[in-house]
């Protein structure tokens, strides 16, 4: 995404500014004064999926949302550096360099994947609201397929040329969308539009997904120490909700929310629903 062309009508572009440090070029969004919460998107995602969320969430808090590497208006400095754990410690060592001490990490999808393993690298273990959290190994032959299928589309520089072809186009977002189990709006529809049209942030999830594994992670959930919310969408055809339950299942401290009528972008498509829910937990907490 070009910083001159697309940053002004996007989402709560008055809250952005870019950040250098190492490797990364951020995109980094900040809101409100208070304790403060980290929000961190999926795969393909951006800032975007927050913005119903955000006047909510900044009422009491110091809200930080950020541009994963290479996706957005992040530039990736190496991409190398775009698997789960580099990714985690990057972010941490973000937080260092600007101070941001978060008393939760609020992850989506992948992103919920990043904020567990993010937790144990920041200090005090702050809580972690996972929404939909992508946390499975691919099984079988599968867990080979997709990895090397990841990886072979991402060292094709051809693939994000012929994938964003042809601009925004709203059916695309729209089908890519729907087969997530979420119905959104024209105007939510418009921003993963021109997300999937832009060649950078298509290459930059390719090569995000070529370096994708959780294997680590998972082996460490009964080591986390962090209290977790995991919330799902009963209509997540992206991510089951028994992926979810396993999780909650190695966790010490985890809790489960299921909300009916709801699919992978259930907190685009219920904003209000997940702030009730997310903050009525984190008021319960002690900080």
């Amino acid at each position: 995404m070009d910083w001159a062309r697309d940053l002004p009508d996007w989402p709560h572009a008055d809250a952005s500014r870019r950040v250098r440090h190492r490797p990364h070029d951020w995109h980094v969004q900040e809101w409100g004064t208070g304790p403060t919460l980290l929000l961190l998107h999926g795969a393909g995602a951006s800032t975007h999926t927050w913005r119903e969320l955000i006047p909510r969430l900044s009422e009491h808090h110091h809200v930080v949302a950020l541009d994963l590497p290479g996706h957005g208006f992040t530039r990736a400095g190496s991409v190398s550096r775009l698997g789960l754990a580099t990714t985690a410690e990057d972010i941490a060592a973000l937080c260092a360099d600007r101070n941001w001490q978060p008393i939760a990490l609020i992850g989506h999808s992948a992103g919920a994947a990043v904020a567990l393993d993010l937790g144990t690298r920041l200090p005090g273990a702050p809580a972690v609201i996972g929404l939909n959290a992508a946390l499975d190994r691919f099984e079988g032959m599968a867990g080979w397929i997709f990895p090397m299928l990841a990886k072979l589309l991402a060292l094709n520089p051809l693939t994000a040329i012929a994938f964003s072809a042809g601009g925004a186009r709203p059916n695309r977002a729209r089908n890519v969308v729907r087969a997530t189990g979420s119905t959104l709006t024209e105007e939510a529809l418009g921003y993963y539009s021109r997300l999937l049209a832009d060649r950078a942030h298509v290459d930059g999830t390719l090569q995000m997904m070529s370096r994708w594994s959780t294997d680590a992670l998972l082996d460490r959930l009964p080591e986390i120490e962090s209290d977790v919310l995991l919330i799902t969408g009963d209509r997540d055809t992206a991510v089951s909700p028994e992926v979810s339950d396993r999780a909650a299942a190695l966790l010490p401290h985890a809790e489960r929310v299921t909300l009916e009528g709801l699919g992978h972008l259930a907190h685009e498509e219920a904003p209000g629903r997940l702030c009730d829910i997310m903050l009525d937990w984190l008021q319960g907490k002690s900080f």
